[in-house]
């Protein structure tokens, strides 16, 4: 759902993207067993603005019941936990847990306390965590790292699926991109039952820089704010996306359904600068995919998966959904101040759709 500055999202304005159909709360949380929790923490007193966002792929035990991943780096000015794991065994054991750089330490604490909170984790002395974070502190007072575990943990275990609030919650309270307020993101899309009839869903936290683009109208142009002019001096800056899907993949045509989603990015203008942490995580929540923890020995896993001749659909899915969320960060966000005493600016709604008005974006 939208934030209350701007209820309405893009595609109940008139706006679409791509050609294939959304799932019921154009979510992440469409993929069933999906779930998203989150956390925001708000005191300008002390200029707190930032907070946590958990994906939960499942509601058993993850740890003991791994669901299969890749990950896509478009640039790796990032600090990423959990990578290694994921490109070597591609799996991931834990919720996926976004927060802003310098709290990666607290998210890894967090996840480890659930991870010991289930009874059947009771023998586990290693926990690969995966944790995306963006820098929020343009507008945050981030060196005051006011994450703690008992956030990360909350977000994780009050986690929910229907729809998923967007904008200036969560690890998106205080990004931006396109130097524009912006923050959690999140769209879906469904396959026709021709086409496997699979659902693709992305949760993205915008904080990255480049020349903003809608419907292919480049709005950051005609308002005059884009890299390099008086409004911005560079392009820097950091995005997450999560792709998740209840296609049967395994970690290779996840890791290129992950590429593809990074072309989805690219659709909005983002440029992946040299000073930008660009990462794409995408895993399956087909239960005929998960990897066991505690599989008996020598055990064979057959499955039947998605051949590469049939994965065009899911990249046409990834890549809409992708820069569907993407916008939906943008239009759900509202003017925000930050810890030096700025205030960083929403989109201004009134030009942005009487230019795309103007393109006939809008239906």
């Amino acid at each position: 759902m939208a934030s209350s500055a701007f209820p309405k999202r893009p595609r109940e304005l008139g706006l679409s993207f791509g050609v294939l159909p959304t799932g019921k709360n154009n979510a992440i949380t469409d993929v069933k067993g999906v779930k998203v929790g989150q956390v925001t923490l708000i005191d300008d007193t002390c200029g707190m603005r930032t907070g946590v966002t958990a994906i939960v792929p499942h509601t058993d035990n993850i740890f003991q019941h791994k669901v299969p991943a890749g990950v896509f780096l478009g640039n790796a000015f990032g600090k990423m936990v959990g990578y290694p794991q994921i490109k070597e065994l591609g799996n991931i054991e834990t919720p996926i847990v976004l927060t802003n750089t310098l709290n990666l330490a607290s998210a890894i604490d967090g996840i480890i306390d659930y991870v010991f909170s289930f009874e059947d984790n009771k023998s586990a002395e290693s926990v690969n965590c995966v944790v995306g974070e963006t820098n929020d502190g343009a507008i945050n007072a981030i060196r005051e790292r006011f994450v703690k575990p008992k956030d990360v943990l909350k977000a994780i275990v009050e986690a929910k699926d229907g729809p998923v609030e967007e904008g200036c919650v969560g690890a998106g309270t205080g990004t931006k991109a396109f130097n524009f307020k912006a923050g959690i993101g999140t769209a879906s899309r469904v396959l026709p039952a021709s086409l496997g009839g699979y659902t693709v869903g992305v949760l993205v936290q915008s904080n990255f820089g480049g020349l903003l683009t809608i419907n292919g109208v480049e709005v950051g142009k005609a308002l005059g704010v884009y890299p390099y002019s008086k409004e911005i001096e560079s392009a820097d800056g950091s995005i997450m996306m999560v792709v998740a899907t209840d296609a049967p993949l395994e970690a290779r045509n996840l890791e290129r359904l992950a590429k593809r989603a990074f072309m989805g990015m690219a659709k909005t203008g983002g440029v992946a600068s040299n000073g930008s942490g660009d990462f794409v995580i995408a895993f399956s929540t087909a239960e005929s995919m998960r990897v066991e923890h505690n599989a008996a020995a020598f055990t064979k896993q057959s499955m039947d998966v998605v051949r590469n001749n049939d994965m065009t659909p899911l990249f046409m899915a990834a890549i809409e959904a992708t820069e569907e969320a993407i916008i939906n960060s943008l239009f759900a966000a509202h003017d925000t101040p930050t810890h030096d005493g700025r205030v960083i600016k929403a989109l201004p709604m009134d030009k942005v759709l009487e230019l795309l008005r103007e393109y006939k974006k809008i239906a």
